[in-house]
């Protein structure tokens, strides 16, 4: 019998979420002042979670590792937030965003919780207008809107280029007023290190004060994990440096399932990288090729001139540039999802067709939209009859500055090239993770009273995200699902009293704690931590990253296993532990990133197919106008992979299988 329970309420796709929000147990507000919940993370999904929970009464307890929730890396996501508003009359709706999410997802999420994220998804943009964020508008007034990849439609809202920055702030606000009022005790710069579990329940966790590095005991009748994702496996990622997988895997070797750990994203759009220097990559946002036209040179020997100093972008004549994805993609173009995007680029730089010195980088160039679309717009809209090329471009990098010059700032101060004048360079690197704990249609993992939101868990994105989609499901979480069906799992809690930390298990908890931290110090190796984080994603790129092959895989987890026993004898960890110690707190992050990069080779190998930011080479198209597109095996692993933890190298895979009843299932194109 399955150990996997969806939870799906039954009747039609379009009336589920009305329905059950309507008829799901609730809570009444004099219990709710007795029943007490713990948020890991003060990110979107969690700040939106405890804001919301605290106003409706609950006593809520908000763990930040961060010195303030205004830290969270919600603010990396730069380029926007979807919602089927249809402000631009286009033929946007809620049906039209479920699909495209599923599509984009290569048809490997559920229909239930997509339909439900699309149809909260206008509430959201309500919601924060409220709160005061300033989102872009049009010069009447209304709310602007532009467009992402995987999409026809513009329905992405966005704030300049710091769209979660101005998002996370609102729900920071939301989040500081329930502190003033007394119903949220914020601790910030704490981590969690273990979940403590009754009867077969999560009743709390066990936190370390990082500044003081004195263990916590933290008791809560729910506990909700809002730790976002674990992209930084691969060391080389655009997460912030602090950003890990710690609290999900203390839940995972908990008995919370682990759901399609190697869909792994890997987004087109960044600075690449530049030497060994670096500890992580800078992410120049989706929304940059609504207006920027990708490229390559066509001749092989200009490529090689451009690498060996001897050429410039703007020495390539217009005839001899190739737009490679205009070309392979057109009724999508330069829109087409990111990680269809970033095999492509992937494929003109193993072809030899790359830009910089280390032959890795493809143009992302606004020159013709700057001049001839916003520069002609600009000189109508002033007056000026027969405006020169030099016009041209000054009239229309206006606009480019209003609409994304944040990002060409960032850009300049980073490569010390000015993008107004010449090309972007980027390069496809790991940006966001689409599996993540399992979860059920109430965000509930498999441990009664352990909940995962945001990107924590694994539940709204398939095998690809769209962009702009990761700020919707992370508000929509926190916002309008966890406030409703956590009420499923508290009505039935009512009863039970808040159980002193001085209980056995709390104890024996934070002893196990303990007993980890011990182990680091009395190692007492050569190696620093960062050498073994540095391995582990180097071969996790190498053979678990953009391309996956079975070789390779087998290879990966026989090399993570000896680097794993490697780690646990020659790691030096300076310092103490009643004390603050950054290399302590990474020293944890990577043990858990060790034991993950396994289990994502794993999961990896045992989905002999390719589908959407898992490509196997083994699977693609051979012929036809698809010929290299990934190819699904929908006969054999329609479903999605929830791995439970058995022990040291030992997991046990379930299966959940996904029924598309509203949706056709076919090959996946953007051509």
């Amino acid at each position: 019998m399955s150990k996997l329970d969806s939870k799906i309420p039954e009747g039609d796709l379009e009336q589920k979420w009305t329905k059950y929000r309507s008829t799901i147990a609730l809570v009444n507000p004099a219990n709710k002042r007795s029943l007490e919940i713990i948020v890991v993370g003060s990110g979107l999904a969690g700040a939106s979670a405890a804001s919301s929970l605290a106003e409706m009464g609950y006593k809520v307890k908000v763990l930040c590792f961060q010195d303030s929730a205004r830290r969270a890396h919600s603010i990396a996501a730069q380029g926007g937030i979807n919602a089927a508003k249809n402000y631009q009359n286009d033929g946007d709706s809620t049906y039209r965003l479920f699909y495209d999410t599923i599509k984009g997802g290569d048809y490997r999420a559920r229909e239930a919780n997509v339909y439900r994220l699309a149809e909260v998804s206008a509430n959201i943009i309500d919601q924060c207008v409220a709160q005061g964020v300033p989102l872009a508008r049009e010069y009447g007034g209304m709310l602007s809107n532009r467009s992402f990849g995987g999409t026809q439609v513009q329905r992405t809202f966005y704030a300049a280029g710091q769209t979660g920055q101005q998002l996370l702030l609102g729900a920071y606000s939301a989040l500081q007023r329930q502190v003033g009022l007394g119903n949220v005790e914020m601790l910030s710069r704490h981590e969690m290190l273990e979940v403590v579990t009754i009867d077969g329940k999560a009743r709390g966790i066990i936190a370390r004060d990082l500044v003081s590095g004195k263990l916590e005991r933290h008791f809560g009748h729910a506990v909700l994990l809002c730790t976002g994702g674990y992209g930084n496996v691969f060391f080389l990622s655009t997460n912030a440096m602090g950003s890990n997988v710690t609290a999900a895997w203390k839940a995972h070797k908990k008995g919370a399932f682990f759901g399609n750990p190697c869909y792994t994203q890997i987004h087109p759009t960044c600075i690449p990288v530049s030497g060994d220097h670096q500890s992580k990559l800078t992410l120049m946002s989706e929304s940059l090729r609504n207006d920027g036209r990708i490229w390559v040179p066509k001749k092989k020997e200009d490529a090689e001139a451009i690498r060996a100093g001897k050429k410039k972008a703007n020495d390539i004549a217009e005839e001899d540039r190739d737009y490679y994805l205009e070309r392979r993609y057109p009724a999508f173009g330069n829109l087409v999802p990111r990680d269809v995007a970033s095999r492509a680029a992937k494929e003109r730089c193993d072809a030899g067709f790359g830009v910089n010195k280390t032959g890795e980088a493809v143009y992302l160039d606004f020159a013709s939209n700057m001049k001839y679309k916003y520069g002609k717009q600009e000189a109508i809209k002033k007056g000026i009859t027969n405006p020169t090329e030099k016009q041209l471009h000054e009239l229309g990098k206006e606009v480019v500055k209003e609409k994304y010059g944040n990002l060409f700032d960032m850009y300049k101060q980073i490569t010390g090239e000015d993008p107004y004048e010449v090309p972007m360079m980027i390069y496809p690197a790991v940006h966001y993770t689409m599996g993540g704990l399992w979860v059920d249609y109430n965000l509930m993992t498999t441990v009664p009273g352990l909940y995962a939101l945001g990107e924590a868990n694994f539940s709204d994105h398939g095998a690809n995200r769209l962009g702009a989609s990761a700020l919707m499901q992370g508000l929509a979480d926190g916002y309008f699902v966890i406030p409703y069906t956590i009420g499923a799992y508290l009505s039935n809690e009512i009863r039970t009293k808040a159980i002193p930390t001085s209980h056995p298990a709390f104890e024996e908890a934070e002893n196990k704690v303990r007993e980890q931290i011990n182990k680091f110090f009395a190692i007492k190796g050569t190696k620093s931590v960062d050498h073994f984080h540095k391995r582990l994603g180097k071969i996790m790129w190498d053979k678990c990253g953009m391309a996956r092959n079975e070789s390779g895989l087998k290879q990966a987890i026989t090399e993570i296993q000896q680097l794993q026993k490697e780690f646990w004898s020659d790691v030096r960890v300076p310092g103490s532990a009643d004390e603050f110690n950054p290399e302590l707190e990474k020293a944890g992050r990577v043990a858990d990133f060790l034991e993950l990069g396994e289990l994502m080779c794993q999961d990896a190998l045992h989905r002999r197919e390719s589908c959407g930011g898992h490509f196997r080479e083994e699977s693609q198209e051979t012929e036809g106008e698809q010929q290299g597109e990934a190819k699904r095996d929908d006969a054999n692993f329609m479903y999605v992979a929830a791995w439970e933890f058995k022990g040291p190298n030992s997991f046990e895979l379930h299966k959940e299988e996904l029924k598309y009843d509203v949706i056709k299932v076919s090959q996946r194109s953007y051509k």
